[in-house]
């Protein structure tokens, strides 16, 4: 379902991190029912990239993305990152922002569709 309404992939989005021993995915559920994902994985060093946040659009309104959003933080800190980097598509931009995330740069295109490179610092737990 993501990939379709996305639209930023042919077939379909899973590449070489999805296979890694070090790739985290996390599953959200809202009532016991599977409502949203994330993805992160470490990039070099202490490093971590974020991706991959979806949510179905029946549970869009139960704001679940923030805390899928927070535990993917959460968890790479714990695993010793101290730097964590998302490619965000326009619109989600203050979402992040309000989750502590800061903009680096300005918005570029990503596969046709306006992105902004955002980082947060990590912490143990």
């Amino acid at each position: 379902m993501f990939v379709a309404e996305q639209g930023l992939f042919a077939a379909d989005d899973h590449d070489e991190h999805d296979e890694h021993p070090a790739t985290v995915h996390v599953l959200g559920f809202v009532h016991g029912e599977p409502a949203g994902t994330v993805r992160l994985y470490p990039l070099s060093g202490t490093l971590w990239k974020g991706d991959r946040l979806a949510v179905l659009p029946e549970h869009r309104r139960s704001h679940i993305g923030g805390p899928l959003v927070r535990l993917a933080v959460a968890l790479a800190g714990d695993r010793g990152g101290s730097r964590m980097n998302a490619l965000v598509q326009a619109p989600n931009v203050r979402f992040f922002v309000h989750l502590g995330w800061s903009p680096v740069g300005g918005p570029e295109d990503h596969l046709g569709v306006l992105h902004q490179r955002m980082t947060i610092p990590l912490a143990r737990r």
